[in-house]
């Protein structure tokens, strides 16, 4: 069952030319796999507070997920929650990633988080990249 995101947002200030006030956000919804994937890596060390996601150009198809373990959300963060799985994605990402769903799956021997993007338009094909 995938629980309803709580969101937060460490500022209420502009970054570049997007801000929270001024758009309509669906924000990124965490699966129970994926929570509970987080939650793991984050029991690993207790200095690690949550998950980094976000894009960077990359690839044939112009984007790919990047994603790091964070001490703490940077500034303008929004941040998102399941249980006690915690997700922070800058806000300038939002619009390339708004309404995606964060998926843990298995595929064949290797277990990996899937980004199921509604705004993905087409992506590259080793699924490495997509464009928006």
């Amino acid at each position: 069952m995938i629980e309803k995101h709580k969101v937060e947002h460490m500022q209420q200030e502009s970054v570049g030319t997007f801000s929270l006030d001024d758009n309509d956000w669906q924000g990124v919804t965490i699966t129970d796999s994926a929570a509970a994937q987080i939650t793991r890596l984050m029991q690993q060390d207790p200095q690690i507070k949550g998950l980094q996601l976000g894009v960077k150009q990359s690839g044939c198809a112009g984007f790919a997920y990047v994603m790091d373990m964070a001490k703490e959300p940077a500034s303008d963060d929004l941040v998102f929650e399941q249980g006690s799985a915690r997700l922070y994605v800058p806000l300038k990402a939002m619009p390339f990633i708004d309404g995606t769903e964060v998926d843990y799956v298995r595929e064949g021997l290797n277990q990996i988080f899937k980004f199921n993007n509604p705004k993905a338009q087409h992506s590259c094909g080793c699924g490495e990249s997509f464009g928006v």
